[in-house]
């Protein structure tokens, strides 16, 4: 998204907010990783030490948010500011309790308008692929994201 101006925002359910980790939570981060990356086969950080968490989280790059309907979490995301006015969703989802609740419109619309509003920013990107939610490219794209580039990788046997 390279324009706030293409930003399509969901309306929230009722009652719904999305709320900064402040200060920063490394086991926060890696309970929602497991939790939230379960089904779609997030594994790249399964290993990480608490030390690789805690170098990962205590960054001044890297905010955490978590989407709430009242006290009960709904899911998170992390930002990431990088070069170039460049802030990427980096991850991004619901716990599975929530998923298919109309909660995914609201809280990525809560990802992009707080990535817009950080200093400078002139672009909000987000990665997928074909593990991800079947209506996470449609979710996506209604609020705004142009495909940039697709990729094909293929396993070697």
């Amino acid at each position: 998204m390279l324009d706030r101006n293409a930003f399509c925002p969901k309306t929230a359910p009722p009652n719904f907010e999305v709320a900064m980790v402040a200060p920063a939570d490394p086991d926060l981060n890696r309970r929602f990783y497991r939790m939230v990356g379960a089904s779609w086969n997030w594994t790249d950080r399964l290993k990480w030490s608490d030390d690789d968490w805690h170098r990962y989280v205590h960054r001044d790059a890297l905010t955490s948010w978590v989407g709430r309907i009242g006290d009960q979490p709904t899911g998170y995301f992390e930002l990431e500011c990088q070069q170039d006015g460049n802030v990427e969703i980096a991850y991004f989802g619901l716990l599975p309790e929530f998923i298919g609740r109309g909660f995914g419109g609201a809280l990525l619309s809560g990802a992009i308008e707080r990535a817009w509003n950080l200093p400078d920013t002139r672009r909000v990107w987000v990665h997928t692929c074909t593990d991800d939610h079947k209506h996470a490219l449609d979710n996506y794209r209604k609020r705004g994201f142009e495909v940039f580039k697709t990729e094909h990788l293929y396993k070697q046997e």
